[in-house]
């Protein structure tokens, strides 16, 4: 790696790592909130803070850590990678952070442990998957070295060149 891309990746890295305590702290402060003053379910907590730190995330994530001018070509797809990973995040810290309490460890400790574990897995996935640098070209389903004209009469439109 060149010393050039080398600083521009600690800078992406410590950008996200701003934007990831950004997520954290909304998220952590309406738990709190919900769990303390409104006296909510860890599941209703957990959901409410969540929502919360994800909007703060995908904002700072999409437009700041991995902000890339190809990506407004496929919106559509980077909310849906950042949706589906974003479900599979609160699965998996919701089993964290529960089970972190079913072992008497309170959900205030259980969310420092779950966001160190996180702060790994969703830099990967986010770099590599959800806001890569470039997409894939798509193949088209039909490839068009077997579309030739379409006939009106007689054999098919379709056939092997």
């Amino acid at each position: 790696m060149t010393n050039k891309k080398q600083t521009s990746e600690l800078k992406r890295i410590t950008e996200y790592f701003i934007s990831g305590g950004a997520y954290f702290w909304a998220g952590y402060g309406v738990f709190f909130v919900l769990d303390k003053g409104l006296h909510l379910s860890l599941w209703w907590a957990k959901l409410a803070a969540n929502i919360t730190g994800w909007l703060v995330n995908y904002v700072l994530q999409r437009y700041w850590v991995f902000n890339n001018p190809g990506l407004k070509k496929h919106q559509t797809e980077v909310s849906g990678r950042y949706a589906l990973i974003t479900l599979a995040d609160f699965v998996l810290d919701y089993f964290i952070v529960a089970g972190l309490k079913s072992a008497g460890i309170t959900p205030y400790i259980g969310q420092f442990v779950s966001s160190g574990f996180f702060t790994v897995w969703n830099y990967l996935w986010y770099k590599l998957w959800v806001f890569p640098d470039k997409f894939a070209k798509r193949k088209p389903a039909v490839p068009l070295s077997r579309i030739t004209a379409h006939r009106a009469h007689g054999h098919s439109g379709y056939q092997r060149i």
